[in-house]
């Protein structure tokens, strides 16, 4: 029952971050992008320059593209890709027409620049959730990955190459305005789109070297129930072969942590590193009760 309700929460995490994802980046382009000229990659830019010279939807063309790049994933890649990407591929566009038809939607700000910000910033918050849980967002990124397959080359040389065309394409027939407006969004998305990709994983590592290793790595099993690694040192000046602790441990259990150091060596050498990800057991997986139920 206990693997049946993870898979349910599983599930419904992955669903609500797609759903949240795509109503997010469709807000922004809607609100944002399009009212204010401004330059963006991806199927959304390739639509906007189509309505710019043939006034054609561009959500109905972002769909288009979508569906016709999602077949050739399938085609080229396989089912997982296309199982990924197809959620997005039809939530996306759907999203893009109704915000769309908000009256006054696009009448948001008149400030450009403060609609490049948002965009960016909300650019990167949707396409992190999105990734967060393993989806694609479709589009490109579909295209990225067939050309990588096709060519044998990195996937992020294609994101480059397909982000500089789209972009360069539209900077042809925008403002010198638009262009810089463009490079504002793409640096805000980057910056905030991994700090969402490492929300809530990055953790505290402590290194400690001590004589009293033994008694400190007790302790913090027993009281903070930290995970602990021994590592063979050799000091530098007296050359003299010992443990250390190596300990990662929430940021919220630092204090606790360096109390227990303090208290029983307060000479420990201690060094103190933000890591940004981390997995394991204990982490990612559950502990199980004996990793602390025979502390010697």
């Amino acid at each position: 029952m206990r693997k049946i309700g993870k898979s349910f929460a599983g599930y419904l995490k992955t669903s609500l971050f797609i759903i949240i994802g795509n109503a997010l980046l469709a807000f922004l382009v809607a609100a944002f992008i399009i009212p204010h000229d401004i330059i963006m990659g991806g199927t959304t830019g390739i639509a906007i320059i189509v309505n710019r010279f043939f006034k054609i939807d561009t959500a109905m063309l972002v769909f288009i593209m979508n569906v016709i790049l999602l077949v050739v994933g399938l085609a080229v890649i396989g089912k997982k890709l296309f199982v990924t990407s197809i959620a997005s591929t039809f939530l996306y566009p759907a999203f893009l027409a109704m915000f769309q038809r908000i009256p006054g939607i696009e009448n948001m700000t008149d400030d450009t620049l403060l609609a490049s910000l948002f965009a960016g910033v909300l650019m990167g918050l949707s396409l992190g959730l999105v990734m967060r849980v393993g989806s694609s967002t479709g589009g490109m990124d579909i295209t990225n990955l067939v050309l990588a397959k096709l060519t044998h080359r990195s996937v992020a040389f294609f994101v480059y190459l397909t982000d500089f065309i789209v972009v360069g394409a539209q900077a042809l027939v925008s403002s010198a305005q638009s262009i810089l407006l463009g490079i504002v969004v793409l640096v805000l998305e980057s910056l905030v789109l991994e700090q969402v990709m490492i929300f809530g994983k990055s953790q505290i590592q402590l290194f400690i070297i001590s004589p009293c290793y033994d008694e400190i790595r007790r302790r913090l099993l027993s009281e903070l129930s930290a995970g602990v690694t021994m590592a063979r040192i050799e000091t530098g000046v007296g050359g003299v072969e010992q443990l250390a602790v190596m300990c990662v441990i929430p940021s919220r259990k630092l204090y606790g942590a360096d109390e227990i150091v303090r208290s029983i060596d307060p000479e420990a050498f201690v060094t103190v590193t933000k890591i940004k990800e981390v997995r394991g057991r204990g982490f990612t997986s559950e502990r199980k009760d004996a990793d602390i139920s025979n502390i010697v």
